[in-house]
């Protein structure tokens, strides 16, 4: 099947998820494209259509489904990003304690009710995702004063030191806490709950923004999964390329995780599978993982809220319960190609 055909087939499918996350309580297709063209061209509406909908397709359906999608595109771009950089298929933006960060700057805000005029309900986000790019960048400046040539190896272990510290101390502000404490664990399993249009106004153009600055080094990472050495002999400053490529991956990811709370193994999941399908060319891979992580995303999301009758699980426990087999799939079949 030739590119073109390959990403039709997931352009389709991701609008079909989005169909199906609005009308997870039954609300048909076709009513739901009617309300959409009667909201931006004024077109008149099915007279069956029950009164409610209009208001809860557009303001309650659909920015938690496009909020859903924009969030795994993100994810999953950073994740494709950071298995190039790091030459390890189990490498992932949450692995190097980015999202951990995240959640420490929110755990933060919440405990002891920080505020700031003017900004409202970004502030929470705001300081999540200002955690996330501190995170990212003690990651990369301690791996350099331990490893002058910042090996992949050491900005993975420095990473997993970073996320099990924050993670640690996000579980000591929950327990000493306790008013918090519930309010900090839903944050850090994640959740589209209640997500308004402005969430989606922050997130969207981060995320097409992510995907066109790693589209321009699209060409180096292609040669970096050919090994350091081989970049090196190409001209390629491997070292000021990381930095960059992880500071990048840093606000991409921070950004995904701000408005939402952690959502693990999307960023693993999504690059695996699109390589498989698309190749090795970053120049497909990048906007294929975007399609196929936001595609994803959002069916995880809509079986967290209809697994359950009148319950909602959280979508870290739903994306967690898909990869923690997958990431020993991962790693049983590298160790079986050695």
């Amino acid at each position: 099947m030739k590119y073109r055909a390959k990403m039709t087939v997931l352009l389709v499918a991701a609008l079909a998820s989005l169909l199906l996350g609005i009308g997870s309580v039954y609300v048909a297709p076709g009513d739901i494209l009617a309300i959409i063209s009667n909201h931006l061209f004024g077109t008149s509406l099915p007279k069956s259509l029950p009164a409610s909908y209009p208001a809860m397709v557009l303001n309650m359906r659909m920015p938690r489904v496009i909020l859903a999608f924009l969030t795994g595109a993100a994810l999953a771009i950073s994740g494709t990003v950071t298995q190039s950089i790091l030459q390890n298929p189990l490498a992932s933006p949450f692995g190097l304690g980015i999202s951990a960060g995240a959640g420490l700057g929110a755990a933060t805000v919440i405990v002891f009710g920080l505020t700031a005029e003017g900004l409202g309900i970004f502030l929470l986000p705001g300081v999540s995702l200002g955690f996330a790019l501190i995170t990212i960048f003690l990651v990369v400046f301690l791996s350099s004063r331990l490893d002058s040539g910042v090996s992949n190896v050491t900005i993975i272990l420095v990473g997993t030191v970073f996320s099990l510290f924050c993670n640690a101390v996000m579980n000591l502000m929950a327990t000493s806490s306790p008013a918090y404490g519930e309010r900090i664990q839903l944050w850090l399993l994640g959740s589209f709950s209640m997500k308004e249009w402005n969430a989606v106004w922050a997130l969207a153009p981060a995320t097409i923004l992510g995907l066109i600055f790693f589209l321009y080094y699209a060409r180096e990472l292609d040669v970096m999964t050919f090994g350091e050495e081989s970049a090196q002999a190409m001209g390629i400053n491997i070292l000021k390329l990381k930095r960059i490529l992880l500071a990048a991956i840093g606000a991409l990811t921070g950004a995904a995780v701000a408005f939402v709370g952690i959502i693990g193994f999307v960023d693993l999941i999504a690059p695996h599978i699109v390589r498989r399908w698309f190749g090795a060319s970053h120049k497909k891979v990048l906007p294929a993982s975007a399609l196929f992580g936001g595609t994803f995303l959002v069916l995880c999301d809509l079986a967290a809220r209809t697994l359950i009758p009148a319950r909602e699980i959280p979508i870290g426990a739903i994306t967690s319960l898909l990869g923690a087999p997958f990431f020993l799939y991962i790693f049983f079949a590298g160790r079986k190609n050695r």
